[in-house]
């Protein structure tokens, strides 16, 4: 078998019948003395193999008769249809080669998030976690796609810096030669500083939150997908959320049709409508306290309230939004603020809204916050130079994946969660 005979299972399936050289995986495998069933899979898509005694040679045939889930094989035979088969197609097997052996894979049903968690590099091989992948990077790709046609362009940020992005002390200190510095928890400050340059700007970037939580929404290293617009308000940039959150789930159902459907999800998962409230009538809804954050419950029975809906709330209060949010009436006094919050399937996926281009309010902000604003100079000061209104906003990549898949928890739309308690495989 030579390279360019291969084809993917799926590109066999479409070939339909004559004869096929795949290659992949046992998922499954059971039979007798004389026959064996051999479900392959491939990053595609799985087939039934049947493979005869009498086909073989009797030394191949021993080998065969020992391949467990999971080993890698090569295999050429005759492609046809077959309504009992797992896909309606099973290949007649006139060759079959053992790549790679599989001993006693040590992945069950009965084995709880803790020990799937140290067998992840295994577990992500089974079809619900590359059904979970492959929507995920369909997402990061549309995402990609929506912002190079509205003229966007992406940006690196660092993820070492030298003092908080946003204030609190959530960070992960790190040796940096003779230096302290962090690892970054937002390229909140970048993000804005090059806004004010290229104008409109995207990026998706590694951040930590060295937060002692344990929860099914929180992880400790997120892949966060931030935008940052010039010359725009809190409105104008809720749309740019609305109108790339419809695109990502348009697309994800138009080529995640199989995904959506090893995950139970095909048929749930819609196209989102947009619905846009004011922060008070938002935690009035729901019987939260006016100053406050929504609590969890608080945010499901928002979400509730708009089924298949982005629900946005907007412009909170001052005092529960970081130090960069325009006030409302640009005075450091101002009740409200220009920062809103938008929840998806029962919990918040986003935040953002217009951040303050003005320095001396940014000073006085910073220091309402209990900041240094030296900490900050050579960010407060990039505004100093014809630094116009603008506006962004953040989504952790693995909690909307979270929501679009259905997930019970966030690790299971990570590739390789970090936690407190985690740090390998």
């Amino acid at each position: 078998m030579t390279e360019k005979n291969f084809l993917t299972i799926k590109e066999a399936i479409k070939k339909g019948k004559g004869k096929v050289s795949i290659r992949g995986w046992v998922y499954r495998e059971r039979g007798s003395n004389k026959l064996k069933f051999i479900v392959l899979r491939d990053s595609t898509e799985i087939i039934q193999c049947v493979v005869k005694k009498e086909k073989i040679n009797e030394k191949l045939w021993e080998e065969i008769d020992k391949i467990q889930v999971e080993a890698s094989l090569e295999l050429t035979g005759t492609i046809k249809e077959d309504k009992r088969a797992p896909t309606g197609y099973e290949v007649d097997v006139d060759d079959i080669k053992i790549i790679g052996e599989s001993n006693e894979f040590p992945i069950n049903k009965s084995l709880n998030e803790e020990l799937l968690g140290d067998r992840r590099h295994l577990w992500l091989r089974s079809r619900k976690m590359t059904a979970v992948m492959k929507i995920r990077s369909r997402y990061v790709q549309a995402r990609e796609e929506f912002f190079i046609k509205e003229g966007f362009v992406e940006i690196q940020p660092p993820c070492i810096i030298s003092t908080s992005s946003e204030g609190g002390t959530e960070l992960f200190e790190v040796k940096y030669f003779e230096k302290k510095a962090y690892l970054a928890q937002s390229p909140q400050l970048y993000k804005q500083m090059i806004a004010c340059s290229m104008e409109k700007t995207f990026t998706i970037t590694p951040v930590w939150r060295a937060e002692k939580h344990n929860t099914t929404r929180h992880i400790n290293e997120i892949r966060q997908m931030d935008i940052e617009v010039a010359f725009t308000n809190q409105e104008s940039i809720m749309k740019y959320l609305e109108k790339v959150l419809q695109y990502i789930v348009t697309k994800v159902l138009d080529n995640c049709d199989k995904e959506l459907e090893v995950l139970g999800r095909k048929g749930k998962v819609k196209v989102p409508k947009a619905v846009y409230l004011h922060y008070e009538e938002a935690i009035k809804a729901v019987g939260g306290k006016v100053g406050e954050d929504f609590s969890p419950e608080q945010e499901r029975k928002l979400c509730e309230k708009y089924p298949d809906s982005i629900v946005f709330t907007h412009s909170w209060p001052t005092e529960i939004k970081p130090f960069y949010i325009m006030p409302k009436d640009e005075k450091i006094a101002s009740i409200e603020s220009c920062g809103f919050d938008a929840l998806y399937g029962g919990v918040e996926i986003t935040s953002g809204g217009q951040r303050i281009h003005l320095p001396e309010l940014l000073i006085g902000m910073i220091k309402k916050k209990g900041l240094n604003p030296k900490n900050f100079k050579d960010y407060i000061d990039s505004f100093r130079y014809g630094a116009p209104p603008h506006s962004g906003w953040s989504i952790g990549l693995e909690r909307l994946t979270q929501m679009i898949c259905g997930l019970d928890n966030i690790k299971e739309a990570t590739m390789f969660p970090r936690d407190r308690d985690r740090l390998t495989p």
